[in-house]
């Protein structure tokens, strides 16, 4: 295996409201399902054999839609799925403030042993994805792999891989977004972040 594409899911309604999804079912919303299909489209002209996929919805129909265009099935692994944020998922970062001040405040001054009560701590998060990437990098066939996930478990596992990689600081993944990771010289290259060739960005 030689590249691998990390893909963030595509839009939900939840994303519009700044909602927390955590493990939430949340379906993709017209513009998801847009965004996936136009992504597909794209994915048509490369080179790719295997998509590996979280198994949440928003994730999976994104990771379906891809594979329905070039006749690949999808494998479901809930290591990709996005953060276990417990108690505070489905709520905005302002809800959250107002109804869970204590926890919001420890969760963000112990960034990564911090258990978000009935979920998980950002480094039980890391150490899931990077225990799906291990297992990728094991199993997986063909010269080019996709992964479709989630922002926060995505943004993670980079932190891993490149740890203290100034282009990390401040790096959004917009939905349906692209980040190329390529094994030369052996060791992993972060190659493209956050690429949207298939979708117009707003200006």
């Amino acid at each position: 295996m030689q590249r691998v594409i990390l893909i963030r899911h595509g839009e939900t309604d939840w994303n519009i409201q700044r909602r927390w999804q955590g493990q939430a079912v949340v379906p993709l919303n017209k513009t998801g399902l847009a965004q996936a299909q136009a992504l597909a489209t794209h994915l048509q002209a490369r080179p790719v054999m295997e998509i590996h996929s979280s198994d949440l919805s928003r994730a999976w129909d994104t990771a379906s839609i891809i594979g329905k265009a070039l006749g690949i099935d999808p494998h479901p692994d809930p290591r990709w799925r996005e953060f276990s944020l417990g108690i505070f998922q489905g709520l905005t970062r302002d809800e959250i403030h107002v109804k869970y001040p204590v926890e919001y405040a420890q969760f963000e001054r112990d960034k990564w042993n911090y258990t978000v009560p009935n979920g998980e701590s950002r480094r039980d998060l890391q150490n899931r994805a990077f225990s799906a990437w291990q297992s990728l990098l094991e199993q997986a066939t063909g010269d080019e792999v996709l992964v479709v996930s989630h922002g926060g478990t995505l943004r993670l596992l980079l932190e891993r891989l490149f740890k203290n990689d100034p282009r990390l600081d401040g790096l959004h993944l917009p939905n349906t977004s692209m980040t190329t990771l390529e094994y030369t010289n052996q060791s992993w290259q972060m190659t493209e972040a956050a690429a949207m060739p298939h979708w117009p960005q707003e200006s």
